[in-house]
């Protein structure tokens, strides 16, 4: 009897994760970052790995059975943000693409474009990959309210029913008109310590941009880039989590992304009242109409955490922009970054683990 021996399928180097198809008699190579890892083991006790992989273009759920035990094995030394290395197939599973991952490992300096996996406008913070990404911005007038074209001057006018002071207040917080200076963010999972806390900064003009003239946690950047690496750091996170962001800091971020045509990574506008991908501690404590004072400051106190609330407040934000110290509008806005980690880990440890949608 002839018997005719099947060539195994030689593997397929794709450049980014859109290229991959479900189709048995392939098999991939590519790079991508591990953004979720997780173990388990079936009903029969058999081990397995569940991976969320991802790059520029695409993210894709992988698994690693124990069938590949090198792959398992490797899987299980990866670091959640890790860039790997991976050969895999590639098949529906509940009519969704899943990677059925054979071999893994990380990638080697030099290996990988880090701008395909990650995206332009990673470098402020490639090192900085949150599980929870805690965050919250300050914003300025983006240009003084006499130079603002005739039309528009009016239409603020009118916004500000001829109140001078909530037309200023405007300037400062319509993302139309006003723009971010400093987004200060930290890994809730991580100890509740200022050193965890960094911030992307824009210097004022005439400022320095060289890192080496600010403190090591602040990044200078200017509001383009500080707005890629949020986007970035949002795709990378588990879960983002603010203090009434849904009302202010990430429509904010998302009207100024438009207006800089940077792409915005991660819908956190959705359904209102889901916990991720945006965890909105304001919404979640206060879901109806606050029956009291609710500021950050006022909901610290209550827990007996830290006041984020020192010298300046935001008011004076804008002022201390044009006296040129970002450095004191950054220190401030890492306290309401630390604050609100503090709040996120109680409120982890006494609401949510109860929660099965969490």
């Amino acid at each position: 009897m002839l018997r005719v021996r099947m060539q195994a399928p030689v593997p397929e180097q794709v450049a980014s994760l859109s290229e991959v198809v479900a189709d048995p008699n392939r098999v991939y190579i590519a790079h991508a970052c591990v953004r979720g890892l997780q173990e388990g083991r079936t009903r029969q006790g058999r081990p397995f790995l569940d991976l969320s992989l991802a790059d520029a273009t695409r993210v894709l759920a992988g698994k690693i059975w124990d069938d590949a035990p090198d792959a398992l094995e490797a899987g299980r030394a990866i670091a959640r943000g890790q860039i790997v290395k991976l050969m895999f197939r590639a098949e529906l599973y509940q009519g969704a693409l899943q990677l059925g991952v054979r071999k893994i490992r990380p990638v080697q300096p030099g290996e990988a474009d880090i701008d395909a996996i990650l995206g332009p406008g990673h470098e402020p913070v490639a090192d900085l990959l949150c599980r929870a990404l805690v965050f919250d911005i300050e914003t300025v007038p983006a240009q003084p309210r006499d130079e603002l074209p005739e039309s528009v001057g009016k239409a603020l006018e009118r916004f500000a029913g001829g109140d001078d002071a909530a037309a200023g207040l405007a300037c400062s917080l319509s993302p139309l008109l006003a723009r971010v200076v400093s987004l200060a963010f930290a890994d809730g999972e991580a100890a509740a310590d200022e050193a965890a806390v960094t911030v992307l900064a824009v210097p004022p003009p005439g400022r320095s941009c060289d890192p080496a003239d600010y403190p090591s946690w602040l990044r200078p950047v200017d509001e383009p880039a500080l707005l890629r690496a949020f986007w970035i750091l949002a795709a990378q996170a588990d879960v983002v989590v603010s203090y009434n962001g849904r009302n202010f800091d990430v429509p904010f971020l998302v009207n100024r992304s438009l207006l800089h045509g940077v792409p915005a990574r991660v819908d956190l506008l959705g359904k209102p009242y889901d916990l991720r991908p945006h965890l909105d501690l304001y919404r979640l404590l206060q879901p109806g109409r606050a029956l009291g004072p609710a500021g950050l400051d006022v909901l610290c106190w209550a827990l007996g955490l830290a006041s984020p609330k020192g010298a300046l407040d935001g008011s004076q934000v804008a002022p201390t922009y044009a006296r040129g110290d970002i450095e004191a509008i950054a220190a401030y806005n890492r306290g309401d970054v630390l604050a609100t980690v503090g709040v996120y880990q109680r409120v982890r440890d006494t609401l949510l683990k109860f929660r099965s949608d969490w």
